[in-house]
């Protein structure tokens, strides 16, 4: 097998790391700053993305556990630490010795009867004893009739996750933060499926021929279930995190369509008119109360005395030549002043001339 020496990964990073380092560098501002962009704050996680958050890290977890050797099935090889070349009435009087009474059970007697060759032994570590025992159908003269009846079985934890994937990005459970996500989580389980049964189907069992050790065999079956198992909790947790970053709008956050931006908007016109109304109601009050309106121009009587006051100070009169002379813009804030009138206030109509009639 070929491999790729330092020299080579040096010429291909100074020949394209020029034009790919820029696009990272943007990419990664795009990243920080995409929120912001769309002026959205940094929130919570929303009560739908954390139920989604939860299925996924618990689906992530079943599958982590499932990769731990508890829950593998029964290698016989390894549990009796024979070689595969040993005769097969040697083979299952060691496995009968570990058995209660040490009797074999109906599942020993029905992979006894297919250890007829080697190569049914090299099919048994590449689709595992449950194929191997339990398919009516299947011969060592068709490799092929192994996989047929393997394919449920490899698919199922594909289909498993893809459930949960679709529960945890739709809208009944994310809500629109977990349905940006939807069409990404079905291409990557289909993909993982595809690659997972393009595995199993391309192995080259006779490698293991010539084995003649228990350390030098490939258990295909065991591992590739091990790394089945990882993979899928893998790629739930990546998903959980994509969904944690875009419900918070940390990143990849989706910005409001305009029709929420138009409600929001009226809604926050509708809670300033209800304030306004209110201020108004209690300035009539205060107003039209007696002993109120003697307070507020006493009050106010006592405000005008304090600044007047305050504003023969020396230290204030010099304070405010100063900032008049060197650090304010009277011009720009008669200006800006200008501006916020005629946009506050209605424009002029022009007068409509008189139609004469003659």
């Amino acid at each position: 097998m070929a491999t790729i020496s330092w020299g080579t990964i040096r010429s291909l990073l100074i020949f394209f790391g020029p034009m790919l380092l820029p696009k990272l560098i943007r990419w990664y501002k795009d990243f920080r700053n995409g929120s912001n962009a769309h002026g959205l704050r940094v929130r919570p996680v929303p009560l739908q993305a954390f139920r989604a958050l939860t299925l996924l890290a618990v689906t992530a977890g079943v599958f982590f556990v499932l990769a731990t050797p508890l829950y593998a099935p029964e290698n016989v090889f390894v549990l009796t630490q024979s070689r595969l070349q040993i005769p097969t009435d040697t083979l299952f009087n060691r496995i009968s010795s570990l058995r209660p009474g040490n009797v074999l059970t109906n599942f020993d007697q029905a992979l006894r009867t297919k250890f007829v060759s080697l190569e049914s032994r090299l099919l048994y570590l590449q689709f595992g004893p449950d194929v191997m025992a339990d398919c009516p159908f299947c011969s060592s003269d068709d490799i092929k009739s192994y996989l047929y009846y393997a394919v449920p079985g490899l698919l199922g934890p594909h289909l498993a996750n893809l459930v949960a994937l679709s529960l945890a990005t739709s809208e009944a459970v994310a809500g629109r933060e977990g349905m940006q996500w939807r069409g990404y989580t079905t291409i990557a389980a289909g993909l993982g499926a595809v690659i997972d049964l393009y595995t199993v189907s391309n192995y080259n069992h006779q490698a293991n021929a010539r084995a003649p050790r228990l350390q030098e065999l490939d258990m295909f079956f065991w591992n590739t279930r091990v790394y089945r198992n990882i993979g899928l909790a893998t790629l739930d947790l990546v998903f959980a995190v994509l969904l944690y970053l875009s419900s918070t709008n940390r990143a990849f956050a989706t910005p409001p369509s305009p029709a929420e931006r138009i409600e929001a908007a009226t809604r926050s016109l509708m809670s300033t008119r209800s304030k306004l109304s209110a201020f108004g109601v209690f300035k009539n009050t205060s107003i039209r109360d007696e002993e109120l309106r003697s307070r507020t121009v006493a009050y106010w009587q006592h405000e005008g005395h304090l600044m007047r006051e305050m504003m023969e100070d020396r230290e204030v009169i010099e304070g405010v030549n100063d900032a008049l002379e060197n650090r304010i813009n009277i011009q720009t804030i008669t200006k800006d002043a200008d501006l916020y009138v005629a946009n506050l206030l209605p424009p002029e109509q022009e007068p409509v001339p008189e139609t004469i009639v003659g």
